[in-house]
């Protein structure tokens, strides 16, 4: 199984999100090819209502305890159902600041 297939069954299997996004941008950095390092992650839950953002985040991170040991880099964009009806899309990732390609 893919990290990015383990993330999404996770985040899918504790959280029950209204919309979920999984996306392995480890192409956009300087690592080997088929590389599952770097992920961009938009959760939208009803979980997530009256709960401040680094709550949110600390819950994501608590799902993924095990994996963020083998994970790089991991940019989360968690959002209420109203949250999401406003924004309707996570921000483009900014590139790479390290080693890019």
């Amino acid at each position: 199984m893919t990290m990015q297939t383990t993330i999404t069954s996770k985040i899918q299997q504790a959280l029950e999100p209204l919309h979920l996004e999984v996306e392995n941008e480890s192409h956009m950095h300087n690592v080997a090819e088929g590389s599952e390092s770097h992920f961009k992650i938009l959760v939208v839950s009803e979980q997530f209502d009256g709960q401040m953002l680094i709550k949110r985040h600390r819950l994501i991170n608590q799902i993924l305890q095990q994996e963020l040991q083998q994970i790089h880099a991991m940019a989360l964009h968690t959002m209420t159902p109203d949250e999401w009806a406003k924004k309707g899309a996570a921000p483009a990732s900014p590139p790479c600041q390290g080693a890019a390609k």
